[in-house]
């Protein structure tokens, strides 16, 4: 899995069944170097003018090659860090790096070529996971819902309760006491904290929150953040990374600036509670934002106390969860199994997804 927060490939090894998680295995993540960062940002770019997500113009088809090379790079090096045999995996699954997503006009863009993957690695590799969600009339996201059900099952939790994860994009996944879900992207997380970082300090984030943490939020400016209209439309929505790029912060400084990003993030996450069917009896986050501890302490006092822990108070890893989910919808995709609901995606059904690609019928170029 590479995010929209463009830190790197975060590979996970997991024993499923696409129902039930038996074991989780290994994880790591291997970061993009910076010029490999730089070449995404420009893909994103020139991907905002396509018609046809097949297309490459511009700095898309070099950036696909890469994408694909560094993921294939970064599970030989898994293999090879945790003494694994490619003979002993039976699948991956390859999301590959987003760099569009736009439901209302049908096109959501991740690039990556699984066919090639699955040559290089000699391993059966699904991939294309939103596509035919996109395609049904469904946002194309989040798709981790059914992963986060099951972690929940694992973890022994009655429910309800909401797992946020804290990556480029903020999403949120409600599991109510029957197993139901409820599911949508909630506003920006890490893209503009990192984007405003990089451009005032030239750091690619704010390490512990602690800028922001610095800073006082412009109520003005949060207030202009929130009004946008993504935030009046009812679930199930989703964002593209760079929804809220044009975000007008003049005049405020490096400190004051992330804390209004911070602050807008967190009471956007907390204007989710309308949208659920019960309050939750606690949050469990994961993500890069986790780490941002002036982010959960404003994400908590936004919610009003309620108990927001990491992902790691079950049991489990933060940093891994997103690539484990794409493991779990691999499996599930081979056996049609649904990866997407009318409430996580709005489809008018539950739908599977992804394309397998089987070793052998091309080289990786």
């Amino acid at each position: 899995m590479s995010g929209t927060s463009l830190d790197g490939v975060d590979v996970a090894l997991l024993v499923t069944d696409g129902d039930e998680i038996a074991e989780f295995g290994a994880s790591k993540t291997y970061p993009y170097a910076e010029s490999d960062r730089a070449l995404l940002r420009c893909a994103t770019l020139d991907a905002v003018s396509l018609a046809d997500r097949n297309a490459r113009p511009g700095a898309l088809a070099q950036a696909e090659a890469l994408v694909t090379r560094r993921h294939a790079e970064a599970v030989e090096a898994f293999l090879r860090d945790f003494g694994i045999g490619a003979a002993d995996i039976d699948l991956v699954g390859f999301h590959g790096q987003t760099v569009f997503h736009d439901p209302a006009r049908a096109l959501t863009v991740q690039l990556g070529a699984g066919q090639d993957l699955a040559d290089r690695l000699s391993i059966a590799t699904v991939w294309d996971f939103r596509a035919n969600d996109v395609a049904a009339g469904g946002q194309g996201a989040p798709l981790a819902p059914v992963f986060h059900r099951a972690l929940a099952a694992k973890a022994g939790l009655a429910g309800p309760v909401v797992f946020l994860n804290l990556g480029g994009v903020a999403n949120i996944t409600y599991v109510g006491p029957g197993g139901d879900l409820v599911a949508f992207d909630t506003g920006p997380a890490n893209s503009l904290l990192d984007d405003w970082t990089r451009a005032r300090l030239g750091q690619p984030f704010d390490a512990g929150g602690r800028l922001a943490a610095r800073g006082s939020p412009s109520a003005e400016a949060t207030e202009r953040l929130l009004s946008h209209a993504y935030f009046s439309r009812p679930p199930p929505k989703s964002l593209d990374r760079n929804a809220f790029a044009d975000a007008d912060l003049s005049g405020l400084s490096d400190a004051d600036g992330a804390a209004t990003l911070v602050r807008f993030t967190a009471l956007a996450v907390a204007a989710a509670r309308r949208h659920l069917p019960a309050a939750p009896t606690a949050w469990y986050v994961s993500g890069g934002g986790r780490m941002n501890d002036e982010l959960v302490r404003v994400i908590r006092e936004t919610l009003d106390g309620a108990e927001v822990q990491s992902l790691e108070m079950l049991g489990f890893d933060g940093d891994a969860t997103e690539a484990q989910a794409f493991a779990f919808l691999a499996v599930r995709s081979i056996d049609g199994k649904p990866l997407s609901y009318p409430m996580t995606t709005g489809v008018p059904r539950p739908l599977s997804g992804g394309r397998l690609s089987q070793p052998g019928k091309q080289s990786l170029t």
